[in-house]
């Protein structure tokens, strides 16, 4: 099958013919019709997460199902489906708990394994992992939701406990910060995007900010923030992932506001100091956010289904298989068109 492969550490993914996966005996081997080029893929290319090599990159995927393994109930050959980006092995006890986005032995395609830059792609544990897609969502839609949307998702419902009227500030409006932007805007929020691109603030109002801040010329964008929300959001996402933007998310709270970590922090980045002291006063919530488990997909899908959420609406461009490993190459540096890049491959 075609894959696009990286055999070093900082070396342009170029696509390669490779060998097809095996199918695991309590997974399935997908057929990979659509697949989301994320910030993430970017980490592991560039050495910030262990990966084996050669590697194929790629977690957030949607296609259908050519192969089960035998001790697999649940699925069958021609589901339309999607996955997580973290897979539950299904029997630990956080798995059984529900909660396989924090798996011990959690195994993620594309980081852990061979990932979905490819024409197959496999998972374990598809009884667990494995999400069946509506017939009215499309697989490039599908292939947004794994990590990013999902993760917006769970970190605003979840872990920010939004509410109707809350003040939410979106830190980075990059896939995860977009999708935020849109997804608390469904939910009735007052929402403050702030980036360094003005084409990202612009699809960030065009999604339904209220409010957008350019932290390249604002000095104090957490008091800006305080200032625009009258004491400071209740609600602050880091989306990006760096401890400027960590840090500014907690300063942007309100007294008992929640700040929740999407935003991956790795490398010298992980001990990345953040403003305890404010925490303590005012009595904060720091939340870390880790994706989304398969079971918590229905209510999600179900708001994409009545057209509550759109995220359609977040793809900016779609790419082929051979432009994929370019795209994830220029991650480092601000993306010329806002939204997300989602690579289709023809079945």
């Amino acid at each position: 099958m075609k894959a696009v492969v990286y055999a070093a550490i900082d070396q342009l993914p170029v696509v390669q013919e490779v060998p097809e996966p095996v199918c695991p005996p309590d997974g399935a081997v997908i057929a990979v019709r659509a697949t989301g080029v994320c910030r993430s893929d970017w980490h592991a290319w560039k050495g910030h997460d262990p990966v084996d090599l050669p590697h194929i990159p790629g977690h957030e995927f949607a296609g259908v199902v050519v192969e089960v393994g035998a001790d697999v109930t649940g699925w069958h050959v021609g589901d339309r489906v999607t996955a997580p980006f973290v897979c539950g092995c299904g029997v630990c006890e956080y798995c059984l708990a529900g909660d396989a986005q924090v798996c011990p032995d959690q195994t993620q395609p594309g980081f852990t394994g061979p990932g979905s830059f490819a024409e197959r792609v496999a998972i374990r544990a598809a009884d667990t992992n494995l999400v069946a897609l509506p017939d009215s969502i499309d697989f490039v839609t599908a292939a947004s939701l794994g990590c990013r949307f999902a993760t917006a998702f769970r970190a605003l419902t979840v872990h920010g406990r939004l509410r109707r009227g809350d003040w939410l500030a979106v830190h980075g409006c990059g896939g995860v910060g977009l999708s935020a932007v849109m997804i608390g805007a469904a939910l009735g929020a007052r929402v403050v995007a702030l980036d360094i691109s003005p084409a990202a603030l612009d699809k960030a109002r065009e999604l339904g900010a209220d409010h957008v801040i350019d932290a390249s010329t604002e000095p104090d964008a957490a008091a800006a923030v305080r200032d625009l929300t009258g004491g400071g959001a209740h609600v602050s996402l880091d989306a990006l992932g760096h401890p400027w933007t960590a840090a500014a998310s907690v300063a942007s709270l309100r007294r008992r506001g929640r700040h929740v970590q999407v935003g991956l922090l790795l490398g010298p980045d992980a001990a990345a100091p953040l403003p305890l002291d404010r925490v303590i006063a005012h009595e904060l919530e720091v939340h870390g956010s880790h994706g989304m488990a398969a079971h918590e997909y229905p209510a999600m899908l179900a708001l994409i289904e009545d057209g509550t959420l759109r995220p359609e609406l977040l793809i900016g461009r779609e790419l082929t298989l051979d432009e994929a490993g370019q795209a994830l190459a220029d991650m480092d540096r601000p993306a010329a068109t806002p939204g997300l890049s989602v690579v289709r491959i023809r079945g």
